[in-house]
């Protein structure tokens, strides 16, 4: 696999898709036939479906497509064109997802896809996650069979894969038919997610899920509906994986305007610490980026929380602060 130059934007060595060309269409011909089917859905009256895969429950008719962007109605099925393609691939330091008490000193393959279940303004990776040409980034993308995705790692050298960069459990059901192979081959999974897929998906994903970085990204209920997604469920799911044997690591991005560095940041490392004290916390610089404008998180801010949450965690530790 041909790995170029280094991407900002993906933190690690990213690696494009090539132009397809006769091989990448018959990948994608390949895939087409054996199209995995979205689950987590049932049919209304009519040609109305309703989407399961994330709390907010998208109801939708022929023709439209969900707030992820990528799963969408047609004539009362639920189809999800970009399962199984992906469009950014990269071989990253498990630092960088981050995870910093998981295989630290590794590297690891990381794949990355279309759409997002939340839509935060200081989104990172908004060319993938929100994208302004869908169908430019479509054409771009690489069908990717499990059993390719097998033969890239090992052929690497490597014997973990996460899935990260947008919301990965757009791609559950790839994952979860991928999953077998990837354990009989002695690779580990890792999701990079915000939380906030609904309680039968994330169950799912456990029993396949070695490791992952949620996003934790405040708490407070309405400060979480203004970025699309729900407190109630990313600390369910938290908490879920956490006791179901995931090794889950949490990431904070303190944002200017949007995180409380008062009593709200006490109340979230409280439950941290009552879920776990060993649960590792990341606390995370916010720089400029898509429609956030503020400037970068003072560090002197981040240095005080890191101070407070230490008197109840156990790993806490401070990212993007150069």
């Amino acid at each position: 696999m041909e790995i170029p130059q280094k991407n900002a934007a993906m933190s690690g060595v990213f690696c494009t898709p090539r132009a397809k060309g006769a091989n990448g269409e018959r990948r994608d011909r390949a895939l087409e036939e054996r199209r995995i089917a979205p689950r987590w859905w049932t049919r209304q009256e009519g040609d109305v479906v309703r989407c399961a895969l994330c709390f907010r429950g998208c109801t939708l008719r022929n023709g439209m497509a969900g707030f992820c962007g990528v799963r969408l109605d047609v004539r009362g099925t639920l189809v999800s064109p970009w399962l199984g393609r992906f469009c950014a691939r990269a071989v990253d330091p498990i630092e960088k997802k981050p995870l910093a008490h998981w295989r630290p000193g590794t590297l690891i393959y990381s794949l990355g896809s279309m759409g997002c279940t939340m839509a935060c303004p200081f989104c990172q990776n908004h060319e993938i996650a929100h994208p302004e040409r869908p169908e430019a980034l479509s054409r771009a993308a690489a069908a990717l069979r499990p059993e390719e995705l097998v033969l890239e790692i090992r052929n690497l050298g490597l014997s973990s894969v996460a899935f990260t960069y947008n919301e990965p459990t757009l791609q559950a059901e790839y994952i979860l038919e991928a999953a077998p192979l990837l354990r009989e081959n002695g690779i580990a999974v890792v999701l990079v997610t915000n939380g906030v897929m609904s309680e039968p998906v994330a169950s799912e994903l456990l029993t396949c899920t070695d490791a992952a970085n949620v996003d934790l990204k405040a708490f407070d209920a309405e400060r979480y509906r203004r970025l699309g997604g729900s407190l109630d469920a990313v600390k369910a799911n938290i908490a879920s994986w956490v006791r179901g044997g995931v090794h889950v690591e949490l990431t904070h991005l303190v944002v200017p305007g949007l995180v409380d560095p008062g009593e709200g940041f006490d109340a979230m490392t409280d439950w941290i610490a009552a879920l776990s004290p060993s649960v590792p916390l990341h606390l995370s610089r916010c720089f400029p980026a898509w429609q956030h404008f503020a400037p970068p998180t003072d560090t002197e801010l981040l240095y005080s929380l890191a101070d407070r949450a230490r008197g109840k965690l156990r790993h806490v530790h401070l990212g993007n602060v150069r």
